[in-house]
């Protein structure tokens, strides 16, 4: 498994840090994206592709999250 991905190994700590790295990376990256259709000065090929990389930060975040969350058994 890569090492960036197996959150089973870090400590809650770390996967705090980590998350709000996450998030300011996705922000950053939306911000971005916004500049670039607005301007239009993006080529397609960019923006997807920066589109695809938001898209795993977003499913990392969700990752992180559910596992620093705990389950709640009802």
């Amino acid at each position: 498994m890569n090492a960036t991905t197996d959150l089973s190994m870090k400590t809650d700590d770390v996967l705090r840090v980590e998350l709000a790295v996450f998030k300011q990376e996705h922000r950053d990256l939306d911000q971005a994206i916004t500049a670039l259709v607005q301007s239009g000065t993006g080529d397609q090929l960019t923006i997807q592709r920066l589109k695809k990389q938001k898209l795993r930060l977003k499913d990392m975040i969700a990752r992180i999250e559910d596992r620093l969350t705990p389950d709640i058994i009802a």
